[in-house]
């Protein structure tokens, strides 16, 4: 085995369940804990004080340079410090990147790490309270990812600005290009959110453990509140968690030096990368991902693996409308265990570090047994940033590769968005938004006669009402010269 292969040699998680305000933890309290934890992990004491790259995937939080804190902290006096743009995408992004450093003998000793403390954050707000953060001054020596707005303009003057618009619009879309009823298609997926539900159960370091019914997930109360039709609070990610775990890479040989067992060493096969289409105003259907299907096919294409292959999947899971386009794409049966956490509802959602859970999670299962191929999917933005890794307790067959699939995906075609339309459309998809009085504003993408796009909005309460009742994708309207939408059959 070539001494630079690439090895995970340590993981750990964090979870501090804070009963009020005063129990709370900063992040970057949270990723030194996690980090010091999977040093332990590795079981190579003063593995720390040898770093050679401190890599933490961006928060909500306002640090500065944590990396650079960290790098202190640990002793690792002149470790390189990188830090990320926002985006789910970039744990699996930021472990690609170390694999592919470490097999070209760039480095052999990096920590990944991040964390969240969106449950004590929202207990000391409600209490007029906020957490102080440590400073952490300076600039990371590299700063890697790609930032811009999540949502095209024509989104924005519509009001459509957060995911719990947007992933609805992909789940209502889904249904009818299904053929399913209202009814069915609530039953189906709620039913695979409950099975989410029982792998959290198993995992230990889930942030809710109880076994949820399909039938609650389904069903509004005043613990699951309607968010966005057809999406309960039980849909949606949980992001009011206290969350942090850290990766330890390393390439074999330095693996051999340190003494770290081989019963804890992990291999990255594989990994890919590519984004689709900057959003839903411009893509062709909003029930597809291009992006997943060219990244899921070429990363497990890359590890030599179908579909069937794998025995631990980990589907990014920030709604169910995600995991179903991406199970669809990667030719995954929805019947199967697509999650090895719980998911972002239940295994819980720290914002941009959920991947690096499902990741640690994945250590665990491969070093029970070694043999399995497991596959992770990470997903930035709303369904646009892509980014896949394949693992397994055994070595690769071939070094590590990861590929960029960019140039592919940007070459499909892209649908035409209307600012303004007039006249005769039909409804593509839309959804339905609930505040504490009940429906707020219902938003609609219409397709024109020629096959662009055009977002409309209604605040029509009985329209509003029988949208949660009835089918109307696929339903023929006319949009005034107000911008009013009057609804066919």
């Amino acid at each position: 085995m070539n001494d630079n292969t690439p090895i995970i040699v340590g993981a750990a998680q964090v979870l501090n369940r804070a009963r009020t305000a005063d129990d709370s933890l900063e992040p970057l309290a949270m990723m030194v804990r996690a980090s010091r934890l999977a040093e332990e992990d590795t079981g190579a004491i003063g593995l720390l004080e040898k770093l050679q790259s401190v890599r933490v995937i961006r928060g909500m939080w306002s640090y500065a340079n944590p990396a650079g804190y960290l790098a202190e902290q640990f002793g690792a006096v002149g470790a390189q410090t990188l830090g990320t743009l926002f985006g789910g995408n970039q744990n699996q992004a930021v472990l690609n990147r170390t694999a592919a450093s470490i097999l070209a003998g760039e480095m052999d000793l990096v920590l990944i790490t991040g964390a969240e403390n969106g449950n004590s954050a929202t207990k000391a707000r409600k209490v007029g309270r906020t957490i102080e953060l440590t400073e952490t001054p300076g600039e990371y020596d590299v700063v890697v990812g790609s930032q811009k707005p999540e949502h095209h303009d024509y989104e924005i003057e519509k009001g459509i600005r957060t995911a719990i618009q947007a992933y609805p619009m992909y789940e209502n879309a889904i249904r009818h290009h299904r053929g399913e009823t209202l009814e069915a298609h609530m039953q189906r997926v709620s039913a695979l959110w409950s099975r989410f539900s029982e792998v959290a159960a198993e995992n230990p370091n889930a942030w809710i453990r109880e076994r949820v019914s399909a039938h609650d997930i389904a069903t509004p109360s005043a613990v699951n509140r309607r968010i966005s039709f057809p999406y309960t609070k039980l849909m949606n990610a949980n992001m009011s968690v206290d969350m942090g775990a850290a990766l330890i890479m390393s390439s074999v040989g330095r693996a051999k030096q340190l003494g770290i067992h081989r019963s804890k060493w992990v291999f990255p096969w594989a990994g890919a990368e590519g984004k689709d289409h900057f959003s839903a105003s411009v893509r062709d259907n909003f029930y597809t991902s291009p992006g997943i299907r060219f990244v899921g096919g070429r990363v497990l294409e890359l590890a030599g693996l179908t579909p069937d292959d794998l025995d631990h999947v980990d589907l990014y899971s920030c709604f169910p409308s995600a995991v179903q386009v991406a199970a669809a794409e990667l030719g995954l049966s929805e019947t199967r265990p697509l999650t090895v956490t719980g998911g972002l509802t239940f295994g819980g959602g720290p914002i941009n570090n959920y991947v690096m859970h499902a990741i640690a999670r994945i250590v665990e299962l491969l070093r029970e047994r070694p043999e399995a191929r497991a596959l992770v999917t990470a997903n930035g933005g709303n369904l646009y940033k892509h980014a896949h890794g394949v693992y397994s307790g055994e070595p690769p067959a071939a070094p590590f590769r990861v590929d960029d699939l960019q140039k592919s995906i940007d070459a499909l075609p892209s649908r035409v968005c209307l600012p303004e339309y007039r006249g005769e459309a039909r409804v593509e998809s839309y959804t339905v938004m609930f505040g504490a009085e009940g429906a707020d504003i219902a938003h609609i993408a219409c397709r024109t006669p020629a096959g662009e796009r055009v977002w409309v909005n209604t605040q029509d309460g009985d329209v509003m009402q029988a949208m949660t009742e009835e089918e109307f994708c696929g339903r023929d309207v006319k949009i005034d010269v107000e911008g009013r939408i009057a609804f066919g059959g």
